[in-house]
């Protein structure tokens, strides 16, 4: 698919990466607002095609008492009302087959979680709403198996499908990217490197993930390096008190430097033959 697919995304010519940047989870409406009012000064600033992200709820948390939302529809009027202020593209994450149609009418972009890429149903509801629809490949899949996803949005009959590579398990407690993936997965569509949840340590035993947010810029760098067509990176002004995945954000105060950095990283990648 083409970026100028996605409406409202700007910088489309830049032949930069794209950026999915934003909170883990929508916690309220001011905190969205001021979270995506800085990446988008920074983005505009660096010419970086910028699609905002934050999941209306989170389904798939450990215990029972962890964070999971403000309520859907409030959730949904909250990233509704970023994309109307700041004239930008919004993506959010969804769980269940009656997710696809409800969500669809707020965001542009439906992302299918990981460990749910493989359900079939789901996957094809959010294909058949015509919206962009954001594969990320399950920590327990290879590259290859995710030409099998990409083809269950082309069979519903769409095109418009992206693959995040989120990391593979290693062990039980720890995720890594393996870069060889990434052009393997570029053959089935456009290929995000979703940095934070790669440095996730899930399944932790007091049933909160912990993260290696010191190795952020590593792993973005490498993705940078190994031609990722799009980033994907979660931020909050204040991750130690985030009510979900705060163990593994970037706090929002390094991300300018971060996409510095990277966007000269791939200034030199782009002069190479």
């Amino acid at each position: 698919m083409n970026l100028r697919d996605v409406p409202k995304l700007m910088h489309t010519n830049s032949n930069n990466f794209f950026l999915l940047a934003g909170p883990c989870a929508i916690e309220g409406e001011d905190m969205a607002l001021r979270i995506a009012e800085k990446i988008i000064a920074i983005t505009n600033e660096l010419h970086i095609p910028f699609v905002f992200k934050g999941s209306f709820k989170k389904a798939n948390r450990s215990r029972i008492d962890s964070f999971t939302g403000i309520g859907d529809e409030k959730a949904l009027k909250i990233l509704r009302k970023v994309s109307e202020t700041f004239d930008v593209p919004t993506v959010t994450d969804i769980h269940e087959v009656s997710d696809a149609k409800m969500a669809a009418e707020y965001v542009d972009v439906l992302q299918i979680p990981a460990f749910l890429v493989r359900q079939t149903d789901l996957v094809v509801a959010a294909a058949e709403t015509g919206k962009v629809v954001n594969l990320k490949k399950g920590q327990f899949m290879s590259p290859e198996a995710m030409k099998h996803a990409v083809q269950k949005v082309k069979d519903s009959g769409s095109d418009k499908a992206w693959i995040t590579d989120r990391g593979t398990m290693f062990g039980y407690q720890d995720m890594i990217v393996d870069f060889r993936g990434i052009p393997t997965m570029r053959q089935y569509a456009p290929t995000i490197l979703d940095v934070t949840h790669s440095l996730q340590q899930p399944n932790q035993s007091v049933g909160v993930t912990g993260g290696r947010p010191d190795m952020i810029e590593t792993i973005a760098r490498a993705g940078v390096v190994n031609h990722v067509d799009g980033l994907f990176i979660e931020t909050h002004f204040d991750p130690a008190n985030a009510k979900s995945d705060g163990a593994n954000m970037l706090h929002l105060d390094n991300l300018e430097g971060l996409l510095s950095n990277l966007v000269a990283i791939r200034k030199t990648i782009n002069s190479l033959k």
